[in-house]
């Protein structure tokens, strides 16, 4: 198969997304859950997305859309838009999958796949972590991966705009 072909594979609806998680547990694979806008993708979010993968067999990313990073973080963002965001976690060896949600939230989402494992990064607490009490009433496990200081989005763009 062809390497973009590979990449575009890994991007699914909602609806394809749930019949794949189907067919992964059907196969004993350990479902691992996180999301995120992965605006600018910088060495926090492969670290957190290198850490999500190693808690399980697949790795399934919830991106939120154009229109929720805009209620989430403003008028001037995202950066890069929801398909080259796609298309950029896609092509990352360490995930599985890719899904856009519009909702605020990924609450629907992970409703709707049941991950095994729900990843969050340490700028979160469970008490705090959307999904984590559904994740745990099924006997679910929520891991939070340490945050790695220096690196975020919003000061990439501030450094940048002093340029």
């Amino acid at each position: 198969m062809h390497k973009v072909q590979w990449i575009l594979n890994k991007i699914h609806t909602r609806e394809s997304l749930i019949r794949q998680c189907t067919i992964w547990r059907a196969k004993q694979q350990k479902i691992v859950f996180t999301n995120g806008c992965f605006d600018i993708l910088h060495h926090g979010h492969l670290d957190l997305l290198a850490n999500a993968a190693d808690k399980g067999n697949v790795l399934v990313v919830g991106l939120n859309s154009d229109s929720s990073v805009r209620r989430l973080k403003g008028p001037e963002r995202p950066i890069t838009n929801e398909k080259d965001r796609e298309f950029q976690i896609a092509s990352l060896l360490c995930v599985d999958a890719v899904c856009l949600f519009d909702e605020d939230t990924p609450l629907e989402l992970i409703q709707a796949l049941n991950p095994g494992v729900l990843v969050k990064g340490g700028d979160y607490n469970e008490n705090n972590i959307v999904g984590a009490a559904h994740v745990k009433s099924y006997g679910g496990i929520v891991h939070i991966v340490p945050f790695v200081n220096g690196y975020s989005t919003s000061s990439l763009i501030s450094y940048i705009k002093k340029l």
